[in-house]
């Protein structure tokens, strides 16, 4: 069985390492949103690169009802349930798949 090793120096080694980790992964996902934003707003729907398959759909979003304001009040009405019910915004997909190799 293996132990932990739990020494203050140790972890603080590991919260050092975890600290610097997010941070790559969060620079990492800004980069993704920029090239996810780039490629969305191509207008192409199906986008080939040397090793991915790219492709984009826009998503017509359902509206989102407001339940905890609804159930806030007893009874609700028809009237009530579209006064909470908020439109959703449209939203990009971008999907990507490794490429099939020619034979």
């Amino acid at each position: 069985m293996s132990t932990i090793d739990t020494t203050l120096n140790t972890l603080t080694q590991l919260v050092d390492e975890l600290g610097v980790l997010k941070a790559q992964i969060a620079e990492l996902q800004d980069r993704e949103s920029s090239l996810k934003a780039t490629l969305a707003q191509s207008g192409l729907t199906e986008i080939d690169g040397e090793l991915y398959r790219c492709t984009v759909s826009n998503v017509q979003p359902v509206p989102k009802v407001d339940w905890k304001a609804v159930a806030e009040r007893l009874q609700p009405s028809h009237q009530l349930i579209t006064a909470h019910t908020s439109p959703a915004r449209p939203y990009d997909v971008v999907k990507l798949s490794a490429r099939k190799t020619s034979k």
